[in-house]
């Protein structure tokens, strides 16, 4: 008795590789190449986290510095003169000395103005500064005092 192989019908041609749809996607996928595909997509969404968290921690350092320095212009301005600046802007163009408490005008990090309360409500013999943070939005709890 012999066994018979059957033959698979259809026809077969030849075809270059450029002839095929969709055929370089089928070979990058083919195998362990996904998992290397992968592993790259995914390092590449580590890395621009960690970027982005580098990048927020600077901005608060650079927002932190701006506050200490505004609140060691205030105390100057009020130990000269004896009251609190009506606005930012009189610490770089003091009334009645020529002293400038300010060079100019600093923002937080995100390009904001900060919010100064003097005498401070929750000092009453400094003052209180505070930035938006990074929503720009104070009714939004990341503000930076």
């Amino acid at each position: 008795m012999a066994i018979m192989t059957r033959r698979r019908r259809g026809t077969r041609s030849i075809s270059l590789p450029w002839e095929r749809r969709g055929a370089w996607i089928r070979e990058l996928l083919a195998g362990r190449r996904w998992k290397v595909l992968l592993a790259a997509l995914v390092g590449l969404a580590v890395l621009y986290g960690v970027g982005r968290a580098a990048e927020q921690r600077q901005r608060e350092r650079e927002t932190r510095a701006a506050i200490a320095e505004i609140k060691r212009g205030l105390s100057a301005f009020r130990a000269d003169l004896g009251r609190c600046p009506h606005s930012l802007h009189e610490l770089m163009h003091p009334p009645r000395s020529g002293r400038r408490y300010l060079r100019q005008v600093p923002l937080d990090g995100w390009g904001n103005t900060f919010f100064v309360s003097c005498p401070g409500r929750y000092d009453p013999e400094g003052a209180d500064v505070a930035s938006a943070g990074p929503s720009g939005n104070f009714l939004i709890d990341d503000n930076i005092q």
